[in-house]
Order: structure tokens, then C-alpha cells, then sequence
């Protein structure tokens, strides 16, 4: 059993629901025509960030549907709001997130390797989901799930010194085979460039109005092997990560996750908008006898390190105690 668990305190930003790929199982992505379609504008914000500021929060979670810019819709709302790029857009968020003391954390879908060194001066880290290393029925409308494409720009984050966020989806139609592989795969990618800060291992939760509704999700069972493999496989330096949204974590810690991810006070999962956020006060209760210790969403080793950029340093330097964690 681990000493601790940690969690970060953060606020979900989807800025866009926009998105080229269409998997079986999401009910985040939207068609522009769909009332619900959305670029969300500066001004909102900056009020979701200075709420999270006002609760506690430390991460500014940035998402997106992947490469909207194939959109045609999509890129009119962005020349509307004055800009030619999402990267553009994103960096302009990034920066209004760390003047008002937030630490960015982008996951925005596939990004080339010049993308990302963009980014990276205004990211105290940043994200990607693996999925998985296998060809899949889910994924055969999205050309970004391709695995190849999403394992080389885990390895560029890797070339870039960026810390990063990668993690398996389990119960997607992909064998236990397949969940080891991928896990190796990411093993190896950290046996090289030492990036990988965690590794989610989350469970897929059918959504109604999906082609995947009628899909049982992984049991109980399922979701501690996995765990047990990934604490075996993977580097002692990367932490496995569960979702204490979507499932209990207690067993799952106590099998080898030592990370509960990002909670928000303020803003819903809108992966997942029908799983509550625990607040802290629940998530001590769900962790019983391991103690939490709260984390930024960089992680102390890379912040002994110096992976952060000029830009970031005093924020950071404000934010974390001398272990690294969260003051």
C-alpha cells in the first residue's frame, strides 16, 4: 500500500467540442450545426478561470476536439475571434491563465512537433490519451486514433522535455493482449525520454445515444488487473493514475494507482458530465486510510528538474512547498 495519494485541484476548460474524429463512444463531439457546438470565447473564460482561482484551484485543464481547424465552421468562429490557428488561440488562454495564477495544462488531440514547442513555454505540462496501441471497430471514424500518429507525438512531447499525461482506455474492445502491449509501448517511450508523469488507466463508461451504449463497461475485476499490470510494467518514476469520478479508487490504489487526477470545484467532466467530481473532503473518505497529499499539475520531479520554462517559474515557485507538492 502506498504512503499517499495525490490529487490536483483544477478547472475543466472545454474550449471546443468541435472535433475531426467521431469515436463509438463519445458524447463530447459536436456537429457545427448542433445547438450545443461551441468555441468558447475569452471572456468566458476568464470568469471560469478566476472562479477556479477563487476555489483553490491550481490547473487551468485545457481541452479540445482534435484538429477542428479541418472544420470549415469551425475556422470562421476562430478568424472571428481574431485568430489563424488554434495553437494561436491556445497560447493567448495559456497566458491568460498564468496571470491569474493558474498553471496550464493542455490536451488538445494530436499536435506536431513545432506545435508543441510552441506551446511549451506557456504549459506546465501537457496531455494525450494513448487509448490504446490496438486497431479497433471505436476508433474506424477517427483518423487521430490512429496509434502510430498518437505514439509520435508522445515521443516528441518526450524529445521536448515537456511532462506529460498519457493513459489507456479499458473496455473499448481491446484484449487484455492489447492493454499489455500498450503499456509497454509506453514503458519503452519513458525508458527513453523520461517525460511520462502518469499514466490514467480509465474505465469506459457507456453513454446512451451512442453506438457504443448497449457496451458493458470493464468490471471491477478488469479495472484491478489492469492496474496490477500497469504498476508492474511501467517505470517506478510514472504513477498510475485512476478516475475517483467513474470508479472507487480504494482497491485500485492499494493494487498500484497512486494518483486521483484533477478534481474541480467549479466545473463539471464534460468526458464524462454524468460523473459527479468528488470534493476533497469525499475523495479522504473514498482514500479510508491512505493520507492525500495535493500535487500541481506538473509533478515534483520536474520541478527539481527545471522542466518549465522562465515564463512559469514564479508561478511555480508560489505554488509549491520544497517537496514539490502543493503548499
Amino acid at each position: 500500500m502506498p504512503e499517499y495519494a495525490t490529487f490536483a485541484r483544477n478547472v475543466f476548460i472545454p474550449v471546443t467540442n468541435i472535433c475531426r474524429n467521431n469515436c463509438h463512444y463519445c458524447i463530447f463531439r459536436r456537429e457545427p450545426s448542433h445547438p450545443d457546438a461551441q468555441l468558447m470565447g475569452e471572456k468566458e473564460i476568464s470568469d471560469i478561470l478566476s472562479h477556479g482561482k477563487k476555489a483553490g484551484c491550481t490547473e487551468a485543464l485545457f481541452v479540445f476536439g482534435e484538429y477542428a481547424e479541418e472544420v470549415p465552421e469551425y475556422m470562421e468562429w476562430l478568424e472571428q475571434r481574431g485568430y489563424s490557428s488554434t495553437v494561436d488561440y491556445v497560447y493567448k488562454l495559456c497566458e491568460m491563465a498564468i496571470g491569474k495564477g493558474l498553471l496550464p495544462h493542455t490536451n488538445a488531440g494530436i499536435l506536431t512537433y513545432e506545435e508543441m514547442e510552441v506551446l511549451k513555454s506557456v504549459n506546465a505540462s501537457m496531455g494525450l490519451m494513448l487509448e490504446t496501441t490496438a486497431q479497433l471497430p471505436a476508433h474506424e471514424l477517427s483518423p487521430g486514433k490512429e496509434p502510430k500518429i498518437r505514439l509520435r507525438m508522445i515521443e516528441d512531447a518526450g524529445k521536448l522535455h515537456i511532462p506529460f499525461t498519457t493513459g489507456i482506455l479499458v473496455g473499448i474492445g481491446e484484449t487484455r493482449e492489447n492493454r499489455i502491449d500498450s503499456l509497454e509501448t509506453i514503458a519503452e517511450i519513458q525508458l527513453k525520454y523520461g517525460h511520462i508523469q502518469e499514466v490514467i488507466i480509465q474505465n469506459f463508461m457507456p453513454k446512451p445515444g451512442t453506438r457504443m451504449e448497449s457496451i458493458k463497461p470493464p468490471s471491477k475485476e478488469e479495472m484491478l488487473d489492469t492496474v496490477q499490470l500497469a504498476r508492474s510494467i511501467l517505470p517506478a518514476d510514472v504513477e498510475v493514475q485512476v478516475a475517483p469520478n467513474l470508479i472507487d479508487p480504494y482497491l485500485l490504489i492499494k493494487a498500484g494507482a497512486k494518483d486521483l487526477g484533477g478534481i474541480s470545484p467549479t466545473t463539471i467532466d464534460w468526458i464524462n458530465p454524468e460523473a459527479e467530481w468528488p470534493d476533497v473532503e469525499k475523495l479522504k473518505i473514498m482514500a479510508r486510510d491512505i493520507p492525500l497529499k495535493e500535487r500541481l499539475p506538473i509533478y515534483p520531479q520536474y520541478i527539481r528538474s527545471g522542466w518549465y520554462s522562465k515564463q512559469l517559474d514564479g508561478l511555480i515557485n508560489s505554488l509549491a512547498n520544497s517537496e514539490g507538492f502543493r503548499k
